[in-house]
C-alpha cells in the first residue's frame, strides 16, 4: 500500500481558511439575529390573531345560542336568516382560527430552532473572541 503524498499546507492558505470561517460565523450570527427578531415579531402577530379569533368564536357561539332560541320562539324568516348568518360567520371564524393556530405552531417550532442555532453561533463567536484575546496577550 503506497501512501499518497500530500502537499504541506502553506501558512497563507491556513490563515485564509481561518479568516473565511470567522467571516462565515459572523454572517451566521447576523442572519440568526435578524431571523429570530423577524420570527418573534411574526409569532406575536399570530398569537394576537389566534386570541382575537378565539374571542370572536366564543362571542359567535353565544350569539348562535341566542339566535337559535329566538328562531325557536318566533320562527319567522328574519330570525332564521339571522341564525344562518351567525352559523356561517362562526364556520368561517373556526376555519380562520384553525389556520392561524397551525401557522402559529409552525412559527413556534422554527423560532425555537433558530434560537438554538443563534445561541450556538454566539457562543462560538464569544469563545473565539476570548481565544483571540488570549493569543494576542501571549503572542
Amino acid at each position: 500500500m503506497a501512501k499518497t503524498k500530500r502537499a504541506i499546507a502553506k501558512s497563507a492558505a491556513v490563515t485564509k481558511n481561518i479568516e473565511t470561517a470567522l467571516a462565515s460565523l459572523g454572517t451566521a450570527c447576523v442572519a440568526g439575529d435578524s431571523a429570530v427578531a423577524r420570527r418573534g415579531k411574526d409569532g406575536k402577530t399570530l398569537a394576537a390573531a389566534t386570541k382575537r379569533l378565539s374571542r370572536k368564536r366564543a362571542i359567535l357561539a353565544k350569539r348562535k345560542q341566542l339566535s337559535a332560541k329566538r328562531a325557536k320562539a318566533a320562527p319567522s324568516g328574519e330570525t332564521r336568516k339571522a341564525l344562518r348568518a351567525v352559523i356561517k360567520e362562526l364556520a368561517t371564524t373556526k376555519t380562520q382560527r384553525v389556520k392561524a393556530r397551525a401557522a402559529k405552531g409552525v412559527n413556534a417550532v422554527e423560532l425555537a430552532a433558530l434560537k438554538a442555532a443563534q445561541r450556538r453561533a454566539s457562543a462560538y463567536a464569544k469563545a473565539i473572541a476570548q481565544a483571540e484575546k488570549s493569543l494576542n496577550k501571549n503572542g
